[in-house]
């Protein structure tokens, strides 16, 4: 029998993971919020639901996504530059309802490290989070819900700063001056780690765990930024040469590496 598998946001990350599993010989439900995108779904074999959150409400059939599934990845991030006061709570707190009401049995809610604010040591999975930014808050406040949720297995994945094909940080960095923390180490992850870190928790059935997924190298921003921007014949960054700088860890992937696991797509091009 296969395992069905939803993922809610088949964007930038979500539409490449879908198509790995299928690869796997998963059954994929993936959504969007784009009629528009629908037949692409289609077209590689995912089952596609056209589905958006609201704070009041969610718009489209819920219950037909959720039902039967093995495991739900929920891809949502939060958006609050573009909506910053919007409640991305309450949009998750109707998902979470609805997949009890459906009991799906396990999830992977895709967080982000700006959960833990600013660390001046190396932060893991134990390091306690002090969000500073009112996305990183909401972003705490909702992995919570799943962690504390004791009718299903949920897992949490604290993504870095992502990269992959036509996207990279250096692109928006370029040219521009004054920028502060060059000193600070970059904590990036490929695209492609990304997918084997999700199917990974998947297959090994990883649940009710947190993971930082952040490639194991580090060097400071100033450094880094510049090196990619050379090859890539662009402007680099310039940053400001103070010594007052907001001291910044590198966030340590001690989870994902102590059960054996490595990272195979470098982040340097």
């Amino acid at each position: 029998m296969k395992t069905n598998i939803g993922v809610i946001g088949c964007g930038w990350l979500g539409f490449p993971l879908a198509v790995s599993l299928l690869d796997e010989g998963y059954v994929v439900h993936g959504t969007t919020t784009n009629s528009e995108k629908l037949e692409a779904l289609a077209e590689a074999g995912i089952l596609p639901f056209k589905i958006a959150l609201s704070e009041e409400e969610i718009l489209g059939d819920i219950a037909g996504l959720l039902n039967d599934l093995d495991v739900l990845v929920i891809n949502v991030p939060p958006k609050l530059r573009r909506q910053p006061h919007a409640n991305y709570v309450a949009k998750i707190k109707h998902l979470h309802t609805a997949m009890q009401k459906a009991k799906v049995p396990h999830s992977i809610f895709v967080s982000s490290i700006s959960i833990y604010g600013n660390h001046p040591d190396d932060i893991t999975e134990e390091t306690t989070p002090v969000p500073i930014t009112e996305s990183g808050r909401q972003l705490l406040e909702t992995e919570r819900l799943f962690l504390n949720d004791e009718s299903s297995a949920n897992t949490i994945v604290r993504f870095g700063g992502l990269i992959g094909p036509k996207r990279h940080p250096v692109n928006m960095l370029s040219q521009k001056k004054g920028l502060k923390n060059g000193t600070a180490p970059v904590n990036l992850i490929h695209l492609e780690d990304c997918i084997t870190m999700l199917k990974t928790i998947i297959s090994e059935s990883y649940w009710g765990e947190v993971f930082n997924g952040v490639f194991p190298y580090h060097p400071t921003k100033q450094e880094y930024y510049q090196n990619e921007a050379q090859k890539r014949g662009i402007q680099a960054p310039e940053y400001l040469a103070s010594t007052e700088e907001t001291p910044k860890g590198r966030v340590l992937s001690k989870n994902y590496l102590l059960k054996g696991h490595t990272y195979l797509t470098p982040i340097d091009s």
